[in-house]
């Protein structure tokens, strides 16, 4: 079908009700989006492949001397919270699928962040009926038929809907605009934006999301100039949308205050996103010395010396300019069949979230319904009748070195911590490429950050051949030998169909992790290999340049490239 230039088309199949979603109107919004901001989206992505490049080469992080002035002035604040955004204690984190939508909206959380971005698997398929139950949630008609014949339905009372669409650095292949596809960010955002901002002000709230994988200040702005471009398209009154910024990429850790600044009007606060955090102090460095090698995954905890630094600052910059600080996601699974199990599990993120709300925070995430009360109760403790602390100011001094250095960090890698990092990314990566994108392992709720950071570290323990504690050196043989084992133990007793998939998982881990450098996301190359919808579907070897333009820009480096 031949269409005028700049004028989006579908390449994903259309399932029912999709049409409701992917309309004309909703289109040409949505392009319009795009021919404003995609040059600019590709200018930034493209610094952050050349910074990225800076620090492999050795260049140090550091707080920007030219945005001083920012961080100097004591008048400017962020807007005041947004009707539903005051109080946000407890924040349920899942994906937007129909039957998890329910059981969020009835889990008697203050806020719901619908995932469409590290929760979810991103097909075609996921996104746009994500988008479909996010449109029947705000209108009240959201419901779930189980296979017993029970239908589910949503309660009266209803936590705050927050959306939180894909990062700037990914495409949506099944949306093109003259054959270029489009961005992710642009697409996730600007669907929900169209169908869904005038009908939550209707409802006495609005149209407010959670920003991921942002580097600097300069993004920010982007993001911003989206906001403002947006409210003016739709006749939206400006600074209605707000938006939180997950601070999970420790560049950004050096520009909080600056990203507030360049939200101040549209902004709402901070999360601090440990996992992806992790990951991306894994990924920066990774080519550096091996004073930077992290230590098994659970080794390192909020209370490591570096995490505190970046938790201690995201607190008192938040409070300092009005926004509101949320802690990092409890992960643990509490319907172990195991009471005893269950219980502990249950004692873990009690303390955690006590800590979290001790230390200042405003609220925390959490990846269970089963959570809710937890968490509520931990931060009631603290908060009383109040909303937040926001008023309550702690004026701490963290320098640069704060935040990278791993003084007080026992490098202790394990042959147990490289046979769990395979293991939980194999058995992530089989259910993320058959459509999961949040997956119960062992006794955690895993998303895509937990990939992320496996496969980082195999790959840095890998390129700077680690000493593990017993003995022998991080090798490709060691590596492909525990990857052998891990898949009998995982595929043992399997059909032949998720015994493919488990074969398909072991290839992207094997791409995204052994390799000559280390890929920005796995997301980029595991998109293109299996989550494209028909006829799109590749088979066999997949083109460099097919991953690169799906990604748009590769923001890792190689090894002693030039700049």
């Amino acid at each position: 079908m031949n269409r005028p230039n700049g004028t989006p088309t579908v390449r994903g199949t259309m399932h029912p009700r999709f049409d409701e979603i992917v309309t004309p109107e909703a289109l040409a919004f949505v392009a319009k989006l795009d021919a404003e901001f995609a040059g600019r989206r590709a200018e930034l992505l493209q610094a952050r492949r050349q910074h990225s490049r800076r620090i492999s080469q050795g260049a140090n992080l550091d707080f920007l001397p030219e945005t001083a002035s920012i961080r100097e002035d004591t008048s400017w604040r962020v807007a005041d919270p947004a009707p539903g955004l005051e109080d946000r204690r407890c924040e349920l984190v899942s994906p937007a699928n129909r039957k998890m939508a329910v059981h969020a909206l009835n889990s008697g959380a203050d806020i719901w962040l619908a995932d469409l971005e590290d929760a979810t698997a991103p097909s075609w398929k996921n996104l746009v009926q994500g988008q479909l139950n996010l449109f029947d949630a705000v209108r009240g008609q959201l419901s779930y038929d189980e296979s017993n014949g029970e239908r589910l339905s949503v309660g009266e009372h209803r936590p705050t809907l927050v959306m939180r669409p894909r990062g700037w650095h990914l495409c949506e292949k099944h949306l093109a605009v003259d054959s270029r596809p489009m961005s992710a960010s642009l697409v996730d955002f600007g669907l929900y934006f169209f169908h869904n901002a005038q009908k939550l002000i209707d409802l006495g709230a609005g149209p407010y999301f959670y920003l991921p994988k942002i580097e600097n200040h300069h993004e920010a702005r982007l993001w911003n100039d989206v906001f403002v471009f947006a409210q003016n398209q739709l006749g939206i009154p400006h600074g209605t949308i707000r938006a939180t910024v997950l601070i999970e990429t420790i560049t950004a850790a050096f520009e909080m205050e600056e990203i507030l600044y360049e939200l101040r009007e549209h902004c709402s606060g901070l999360n601090a996103g440990r996992w992806d955090y992790i990951f991306s102090y894994v990924r920066t460095f990774a080519h550096r010395g091996e004073e930077f090698v992290l230590p098994d995954r659970d080794k390192i905890t909020m209370t490591t010396p570096f995490m505190r630094a970046y938790t201690s600052l995201l607190v008192s910059t938040c409070h300092k300019r009005g926004a509101h600080a949320i802690g990092g996601p409890a992960a643990v699974n509490p319907t172990l069949q195991d009471e005893e199990r269950r219980l502990r599990a249950l004692n873990v993120v009690r303390a955690e979230k006590e800590r979290e709300a001790a230390e200042g925070f405003d609220g925390s995430w959490v990846a269970h319904p089963a959570l809710v009360e937890t968490c509520r109760t931990a931060y009631a403790a603290v908060l009383g009748t109040k909303h937040d602390q926001r008023d309550v100011q702690r004026n701490v001094q963290v320098t640069a070195d704060d935040l990278i250095s791993l003084d007080g960090v026992q490098q202790t890698i394990s042959l147990q911590g490289v046979r769990t990092n395979v293991s939980v990314a194999l058995r992530y990566l089989a259910s993320w490429i058959g459509g999961r994108g949040a997956v119960a392992i062992d006794t955690l709720m895993e998303d895509a950050a937990t990939v992320e950071i496996s496969r980082a570290q195999l790959w840095q323990w890998l390129f700077h051949e680690s000493q593990l504690a017993e003995g022998p050196f991080v090798t490709r043989d060691l590596l492909d030998r525990v990857v052998d084992e891990e898949m009998t133990k995982l595929t043992r007793g399997l059909d032949d169909r998720h015994t493919e998939r488990y074969q398909q998982a072991r290839g992207v881990l094997e791409e995204t992790a052994f390799g000559d450098y280390l890929p920005g996301f796995f997301t980029t190359y595991a998109y293109v290999r299996y989550l494209i919808d028909r006829p799109l579907r590749i088979s066999g070897p997949i083109d460099k340049e097919d991953i690169r333009q799906s990604e748009m820009v590769d923001s890792s480096v190689k090894a002693g490239s030039a700049a």
